[in-house]
């Protein structure tokens, strides 16, 4: 641990809410490729299979059509195409010649939730273990077309900010989507509002599983190793900071910051990386609860689960499924109507 830096030096109070400025492990910027330049030819030969267990999501490349690139990241590109008529997002996963194991991990993550089918969880469609015309890829995603619009771009975007009832709607479907994920031995590690789609019908969807970790069989759900250190670090709960094991509170951590986010509309910290890894850890920084959440009805619903959330210890976390009852007393006075109302959820 390095010797302790001034407190004072590690949070510039210039924060901006500029959407070029996000904090971002993948981040998400027009692709120039060509639409269709890595679909293989009608009889190509396959490279790669995938396992067994996931023998039931495998791609029939001869129903893929591209239609346009929505965006690349560090990992991968997106775009728009359509997979046995259906609109859908393909995702190419990147070979990363500095770090090609991340790379491999990246797509495997993003199967982690392939089995799972829960309204606000992407879902997976079909995969592949290669990707024609570039062997080099560790393999390519179909997953359901949510939109193109984020969280993100939702709360630091022109539009009016969030009220309260949106803020708590928000906050519900995401904590409902982790409480599953969870039940269903799934840790995401990436939680942010990047990874947040908003589709149609003002639904949020957690989606880019790439640093996630499935929890073994016979594993205690709340415990387990990790194997490698990804995701955002302003969203990065303290524990995996100091290289603890993983647990599903790490994800209630990046679930505060979000939370915080659509409450503030501010960035959570900028200033050197390294200083506010380090104050994290060792001085519990935390982004500022100001007098936001004290004068806005949105920002003082959600203080006290905000704060309970990025308790310093994982085991004074609430659960997702504790966040979930909680909301249900910040929800507003008119309950939502029936169609808003998340499907009941189910393994398959």
């Amino acid at each position: 641990m390095p010797s302790p830096i001034p407190v004072e030096r590690f949070l510039p109070r210039d924060l901006s809410p500029s959407i070029d400025l996000r904090p971002c492990s993948s981040p998400l910027e027009l692709s120039r490729s060509k639409p269709g330049s890595f679909l293989p030819a009608a009889g190509s030969r396959r490279l790669a299979v995938l396992p067994p267990r996931l023998a039931w999501c495998r791609i029939d490349w001869e129903q893929v059509r591209v239609l346009e690139p929505l965006g690349s990241g560090g990992f991968g590109s997106v775009y728009r195409a359509t997979y046995c008529g259906q609109t859908v997002a393909l995702k190419k996963v990147k070979r990363c010649s500095k770090n090609r194991l991340a790379s491999r991990q990246s797509f495997w993550g993003e199967l982690n939730a392939a089995c799972l089918r829960h309204p606000h969880v992407v879902r997976v469609v079909a995969a592949s273990a290669c990707c024609p015309g570039d062997p080099g890829s560790p393999g390519t995603i179909i997953m359901e077309y949510a939109g193109s619009s984020t969280l993100h771009q939702r709360i630091y975007g022109r539009g009016p900010p969030l009220d309260k009832e949106l803020c708590v709607r928000y906050s519900r479907h995401i904590a409902d989507g982790l409480s599953f994920l969870h039940r269903g031995k799934v840790v995401h590690l990436d939680l942010k509002p990047a990874n947040v789609l908003l589709a149609p019908g003002d639904l949020c969807k957690i989606g880019d599983f790439g640093c996630s970790q499935r929890l073994r069989d016979g594993e205690d759900p709340s415990c387990s190793q990790l194997r490698h250190l990804g995701g955002t670090y302003t969203h990065r709960a303290p524990e995996l900071l100091r290289g603890q094991p993983v647990t599903v509170k790490a994800d209630i951590y990046s679930y505060a910051v979000t939370v915080w986010q659509m409450v503030s509309r501010e960035l959570p910290y900028t200033g050197d990386r390294q200083c506010v890894l380090y104050a994290v850890v060792a001085y519990d920084l935390r982004p500022e609860i100001g007098q936001l959440f004290s004068s806005t009805e949105a920002g003082g619903a959600l203080r006290g689960i905000i704060q309970s959330c990025w308790a310093p210890l994982p085991e004074s976390r609430p659960g997702a499924q504790e966040v979930l009852q909680r909301l249900e007393l910040c929800a507003s006075v008119r309950p939502e109507g029936a169609a808003a109302r998340s499907p009941p959820a189910a393994f398959t």
